[in-house]
């Protein structure tokens, strides 16, 4: 089972947890189950258009995936960081 690393600004959702075990089989998959889990996690990650939010990163095992790898088969040990993206001025 995959194990998403939730970033601290993303963690209203999950009540405080920073690593959740969930069900997928691709990194859109576990951000839907993550969704389901914990109501108001996709708002924090999608677009309105349901699609990763230009703000956010997401890396598997350490490799930063793009939206042609977002529905790719990710291995049921995965570990699936979601980076906050922060922008300063």
């Amino acid at each position: 089972m995959p194990k998403v690393l939730v970033p601290p600004p993303y963690r209203g959702p999950t009540q405080g947890e920073g690593e959740v075990w969930i069900e997928g089989n691709s990194v859109r998959d576990c951000m839907d189950a993550m969704e389901n889990r914990f109501p108001g996690f996709g708002e924090l990650v999608y677009d309105s258009d349901g699609q990763p939010a230009d703000f956010v990163r997401f890396f598997v095992d350490g490799n930063q995936v793009d939206t042609a790898t977002f529905d790719a088969q990710v291995e049921p040990n995965a570990e699936i960081k979601v980076l906050a993206a922060i922008a300063g001025g």
